[in-house]
């Protein structure tokens, strides 16, 4: 059995290590394996649970989420040195299966600080391409020929290992990887530039120190081959002249230092850089053209990465524009896109569905009823009852979604969450009448989160109904009108409370919450949120700032920044962004 364990990296706890036997539970009631005296930390936050393939940390519906690195989890398999957080405590988990005595840290990390040094002497540095070139200098002896060749073989199979990733998360680990299977570093630090501030911020780290040990890196070492593409390398960082004082490379013992640019066609991505701790002279010439040679390609991998996820921005952009048509012209139903997408992504989970898929399911949900772009206006905003010739127009829209979409290809996968929502179990439904297995599952998925939205949510013409009556009401429905697999997934969901904060009115009594502007969803404000403060809707991921007025909350949207914009969560499911 792995010797598991969790160390609490900041706050009044850091420091401490709590071992996982069975299950450790996280939160602020007395009764948790590791009690968080936090208000920001719900009584029952968080459970990490052993079992035979490892580790699961599992959010326990707390009000502001729990995160590996910047992303909101609901289930996460850890891994050794995985870093997350519960409310404002960063936690890091550690298996000592395999490394024992390792204390590794790998991942995102608040952990890091700059030190500035003194003012700087004269500085005796090579840029980076100079740098680069000696890596494939030739050399006459059989010895340095031989040295070469291994050389460039490792470099090569570092470099292979970056460029199949597209990931950016998981690219930067991989980065960090083959930097410390090139030199033999002590820290590693991996900074790049903020789209919007154009700062360098920390975005991965890597280090040896002990459980809660803040890293300290030289701001002289990281701003000097930033900003003037330089390749660094110090011998005995702490009688370095060209780092002045050196205040804080003695400060932390750093004897050796290596930082590269990262540069793609010019521009400045961020920097590497990797230090040791009372090693002199640890690093040699050889080592830093190896680790520039990597930062080359590792920039490459990085800016692809970022293309990678434009690409995919635009094309979730485009999936929302076309949503959007739609909520504008249905007024009646506003929020109803985004709640239904919510829904099916959590019955998904509960049905097994990989991440993949489950980024699948939040695309097909929000152009389910796209084809109700070929609806009358008149149909889609009548308040009462359709007549029979009216429910004949409406009826098309399944097959209208279908026909606006199957001419693209990136388009396809998502036709039968549009084509088959209104399919029945027992074959009463349409446009095809078709019955149990033969409706795809995407389609038996979508329909009953379709009619839970509908049942719960407010229309100007009636109230929604209680979700205990709505649950009520669709078991009743278990087999003829609904997959059974799918009622059971939902009343999972239902049970295990993973799907109240998307309940349009759930929060609406609460006297600190609001209508999200864009999705009309109510969000809960958590007791420390104060207005002119950011939250981000549970539902649409819209980012809001809370205002008070008239002796009442609102919210007002604003303008979508950069992936990884700060903003505080309100209450939702996974894939919220946080830094």
């Amino acid at each position: 059995m792995p010797h598991e364990r969790v160390v609490v990296l900041s706050g009044p706890m850091q420091g401490t290590a709590v071992e996982i036997v069975g299950a450790l539970t996280l939160g602020r009631s007395h009764e948790s394996g590791l009690q968080i005296n936090d208000l920001q930390v719900s009584r029952k936050h968080a459970v990490i649970q052993q079992g035979p393939n490892g580790c699961v940390l599992r959010d326990l519906g707390s009000g502001n989420g729990t995160y590996v690195g910047n992303r909101r989890v609901v289930e996460y398999r850890l891994s050794d040195g995985d870093v997350f957080s519960v409310g404002p405590v960063d936690l890091r988990f550690e298996s000592r299966a395999t490394q024992p005595g390792d204390g590794t840290r790998r991942g995102p990390s608040q952990n890091v600080v700059f030190k500035a040094a003194g003012d700087e002497q004269a500085v005796r540095a090579s840029t980076a391409e100079a740098v680069y070139q000696t890596l494939f200098r030739g050399g006459g002896e059989a010895g340095e020929l031989q040295e070469a060749r291994a050389r460039l073989a490792a470099l090569y199979q570092a470099t292979q290992m970056i460029s199949i990733e597209h990931d950016i998360k998981r690219l930067l680990a991989k980065v960090m990887d083959q930097l410390f299977e090139l030199a033999p570093a002590h820290n590693g630090v991996i900074l790049l530039k903020s789209e919007r501030t154009g700062e360098l911020r920390t975005e991965y780290v890597r280090t040896g120190s002990g459980p809660g040990d803040v890293v300290q890196i030289s701001s002289s070492i990281v701003q000097r081959a930033f900003e003037q593409g330089e390749a660094v390398l110090t011998y005995n960082a702490a009688m370095d002249d060209r780092f002045g004082s050196g205040a804080s490379i003695i400060a932390q013992n750093i004897t050796s230092a290596m930082c590269a640019p990262l540069e793609h066609q010019g521009e400045a991505l961020g920097v590497v850089y990797l230090d040791t701790r009372g090693t002199t002279n640890a690093f040699s010439e050889g080592d830093l053209e190896l680790v520039v040679a990597l930062a080359r390609a590792a920039a490459i991998a990085i800016r692809n990465a970022e293309y990678l996820r434009q690409r995919e921005q635009a094309y979730r952009d485009t999936l929302i524009v076309l949503s959007n048509a739609i909520e504008m012209r249905d007024h009646y139903t506003v929020g109803h896109t985004w709640r239904v997408t919510q829904f099916a992504m959590e019955i998904g989970r509960k049905l097994g569905w990989d991440d993949a898929k489950i980024e699948e399911c939040q695309m097909g949900g929000i152009l389910h009823d796209v084809g109700k772009i070929a609806v009358d206006d008149a149909i889609l905003g009548k308040a009462g009852a359709l007549t029979d010739e009216e429910f004949a127009k409406m009826k098309v829209h399944p097959e209208r979604g279908a026909r606006l979409m199957q001419d693209v290809e990136f388009l396809i996968p998502l036709i039968p969450y549009a084509l088959y929502h209104h399919e029945r179990w027992d074959g009463e439904g349409y446009p095809f009448g078709l019955k149990g297995e033969e409706i795809p599952l995407e389609g038996r998925v979508v329909a009953v989160a379709d009619t839970y939205d509908a049942m719960t949510s407010n229309r100007p013409y009636r109230k929604g109904l209680d979700p205990d009556v709505a649950l009520e009401e669709i078991r009743k429905k278990r087999g003829t009108q609904f997959d059974p697999q799918c009622v059971d997934a939902l009343a999972a969901c239902h049970q295990d409370g993973s799907i109240k904060r998307v309940l349009q009115n759930y929060y609406e009594a609460d006297g600190r919450s609001f209508a999200c502007p864009f999705c009309s969803t109510y969000i809960r404000i958590p007791d420390e949120v104060r207005p002119d403060t950011e939250l981000v809707c549970n539902v649409c991921h819209r980012r809001l700032m809370v205002r008070f007025r008239n002796d009442a909350f609102y919210g007002e949207l604003l303008a979508e920044t950069e992936p990884h914009a700060p903003s505080h969560p309100a209450e939702g499911p996974a894939t919220v962004p946080r830094s």
